[in-house]
């Protein structure tokens, strides 16, 4: 039988502000079962298809992401934030609801002949995964897929990550805001 993931998520209303349903996926990855078959389920959508490297967004991406690349025998990669990474970095803009945001990865880490795929938490309003998908091919790295354990299909992330040409998965969908 399968595990119920969805009931799993804890929805936490009014957070970070009034009228936000805030998906904390904090239940989830407590649960050994739930979160052993959430990175299971996402590897096995991408087992075969030749990726090399899987990349992960900060913070909650690196949670899912390094199990992914684990179980499918791959490296990963971790984007982070402006400044955190040591060593050589090529970074993205993106633009957030009142200013702009950087994310970075480190310069050598993939490049022509890589297939990379993106994993996170969560796609809302796909400006991160947006982000992060352009900086992982101006590397010259394919990155033409992108797993997330939630989606708000209401927010439209994934359908603005699929018009870049990311095909985009999720284990569950969260109606609302």
């Amino acid at each position: 039988m399968s595990l119920d993931l969805k009931s799993l998520v804890r929805t936490i209303p009014d957070y970070p502000k009034k009228g936000i349903l805030f998906r904390d996926i904090t239940t989830l990855i407590e649960h050994p079962e739930g979160f052993r078959d959430s990175v299971e389920r996402i590897a096995a959508a991408y087992r075969g298809q030749g990726i090399t490297h899987v990349a992960g967004i900060e913070a909650r991406g690196f949670i899912f992401g390094a199990g992914v690349a684990i179980a499918l025998g791959t490296g990963f990669v971790p984007i982070r934030k402006k400044g955190k990474l040591p060593g050589e970095t090529i970074g993205q803009n993106y633009a957030l609801e009142y200013g702009v945001d950087t994310i970075e990865i480190h310069a050598d880490v993939v490049g022509p002949g890589h297939k990379v795929l993106l994993v996170d938490d969560l796609i809302a309003t796909g400006g991160t995964a947006i982000a992060a998908a352009g900086l992982l091919r101006r590397t010259g790295a394919l990155c033409d897929n992108a797993a997330f354990v939630i989606d708000l299909p209401d927010i439209g992330g994934a359908a603005k990550l699929e018009a870049e040409g990311v095909r985009v998965t999720s284990l569950m969908a969260f109606e609302g805001h």
